[in-house]
């Protein structure tokens, strides 16, 4: 290779038969996560200065879609949505009434909906200086993103949460995604949203299993971030338990500022990589889900997957005897049950099926396979194999843990 000729901003490396121009730019991200309460009261600023915040002196246009489940435990919703928009008609308006969706895994099953969706975008002339506004739990987040990154190239997409799970963890990340021909999230993209709004008023429509599921990510991201979190939830297990609203709204916000830092500050927001730490637990979490046709929820699948993989580091010598024992405990204090059956089903080959999520996991990024474990409360560490021996020993002690109990 001869010396590289300076073009400015574009180098250019010249070697024997090929010119090689190296393109390289960045692009910033940035993106309030608001915290609030009854958001479409009519005196409640917030829905309109997250839509104003880059453009004040326009109007802006936006299209809602509201999850089924939402509506059913808040029949005024789309009234009061309706009522807050013409209370603020000079710079906010609705391109259509405020459609409600089924929510659940279910609504990522559905390609049909999706491609409605999009022509729907177009039949209303909503464009890139427009809004999507979903109202819902992560699944419909990950549905509706998915529709609003894919048409016109990106939509501004406004997320309102309305589960624990989702205002703690998903809701306030970078990614959309539908499931299809049989994987979790096969089809979808990293696409910031423009704005998130955490409205606790929302909680209240949750049943218990839900608001109680929730939680599992929040010992998730202390587990590998913050030793003093953990602690904390530890104290507070008995009100967070009781769903508490100022013990459960403070574990919200903590566990979504630990998230965004994670995506902020980790390095690979985009998950360029192999390494996933914020799915600590997860590689097995996601397929008990896949095997119980998710009768059981992300976050008690969450649980399960958190308690094996930290015996699994105690039986590495990776995290002190003990431990174990502490987030079972804890876990077991929000309400989580740590064995389900389904961890001891078969393939007809005899192998345990709860093994084939390490290699799916690994699938779904490509790359090594990179599993996050624990050397101490608060402190991940990343390793690129898995004892199978280990894992099997770590499911007959969370088995027989279970049965003692």
């Amino acid at each position: 290779m001869v010396e590289a000729a300076d073009l400015g901003d574009l180098e250019v490396e010249l070697r024997a038969n090929t010119d090689v121009y190296m393109q390289q730019f960045s692009v910033p991200f940035a993106y309030p996560v608001y915290f609030t309460q009854n958001m479409f009261a009519t005196d409640n600023e917030v829905f309109r200065q997250a839509l104003c915040r880059l453009e004040s002196n326009r109007l802006h246009c936006f299209v809602s879609f509201i999850d089924e489940g939402v509506a059913n435990a808040l029949p005024k919703l789309v009234d009061d949505i309706t009522a807050y928009v013409l209370a603020h008609a000079e710079s906010i308006k609705l391109a259509a009434p405020p459609e409600i969706i089924s929510g659940g895994e279910g609504v990522k099953n559905d390609p049909d909906l999706v491609a409605r969706l999009q022509k729907q975008m177009l039949d209303l002339g909503i464009d890139r200086h427009s809004f999507v506004v979903a109202i819902g739990g992560g699944a419909f987040l990950d549905m509706i993103g998915y529709v609003a990154a894919t048409t016109h190239r990106g939509l501004r997409m406004i997320r309102v949460p309305t589960t624990v799970l989702a205002q703690n963890d998903s809701g306030v990340g970078v990614k959309t995604g539908v499931n299809a021909w049989g994987s979790k999230n096969l089809l979808g993209s990293f696409a910031p949203p423009f704005a998130v709004i955490n409205d606790c008023a929302y909680l209240a429509t949750l049943n218990e299993r839900d608001r109680r599921a929730g939680m599992a990510e929040a010992v998730k991201v202390a587990l590998i971030r913050d030793g003093g979190f953990f602690a904390a939830l530890e104290a507070n297990a008995d009100a967070l338990a009781a769903f508490d609203p100022t013990a459960v709204n403070h574990l919200i916000r903590r566990c979504a500022e630990l998230h965004m830092h994670q995506i902020a500050c980790g390095g690979d927001p985009f998950e360029a990589g192999s390494a996933r730490p914020l799915d600590y637990g997860h590689w097995a979490a996601h397929k008990l889900e896949s095997i119980t046709d998710h009768a059981v929820r992300h976050g008690e699948a969450v649980a399960i997957g958190l308690a094996l993989d930290t015996r699994y580091s105690v039986s590495k010598g990776l995290l002190a005897a003990g431990n174990e024992e502490r987030v079972c405990a804890l876990l077991e204090k929000l309400g989580f049950e740590l064995w389900h059956p389904a961890l001891e089903l078969r393939n007809a080959d005899n192998s345990l099926t709860i093994l084939a999520g390490l290699r799916e996991f690994r699938e779904h990024l490509g790359g090594e396979l990179t599993i996050t474990l624990l050397t101490g409360i608060g402190t991940g560490h990343e390793v690129n194999e898995m004892d199978e021996a280990a894992i099997l020993d770590s499911l007959a002690w969370l088995k027989n843990r279970a049965s003692r109990r």
